[in-house]
């Protein structure tokens, strides 16, 4: 399993491949938020590790900011960043309700820490 945890506070770039407002190329739905992705990574699914861009209310193409939280899906092996503007801090209810669009069909936790070494 990747540590996406490490990601946790650390300024991250993001590529944007599906925008504010666009459909799931499969699913017939709208991104409610701007998902994209860390280049040259691998996540568990073996695609690069995806991210949610919170706090932001237009369409990006790419954005930089902090990550908060991962979302750990205990039933899919596909962990999302949740990246904000810097100084921006979401409480976890307010992940799920702007996460939930996507998130619903998986069980999942947000991990808010770096997992220490032992």
């Amino acid at each position: 399993m990747i540590d996406t945890a490490k990601y946790i506070g650390q300024t991250v770039f993001i590529k944007i491949d599906r925008p504010l407002g666009s459909k799931h190329p499969k699913h017939n739905y709208a991104y409610e938020v701007n998902y994209g992705f860390v280049p040259n990574t691998i996540s568990g699914d073996g695609e690069e590790l995806d991210a949610y861009i919170l706090g932001i209310s237009e369409p990006v193409n790419e954005f930089m900011g902090e990550c908060i939280a991962v979302i750990h899906r205990t039933n899919d092996d596909d962990d999302k960043l949740v990246v904000v503007p810097e100084g921006v801090d979401l409480s976890d209810k307010e992940i799920e309700q702007q996460t939930s669009f996507q998130e619903k069909w998986f069980k999942h936790i947000i991990i808010r820490q770096p997992i220490q070494d032992k």
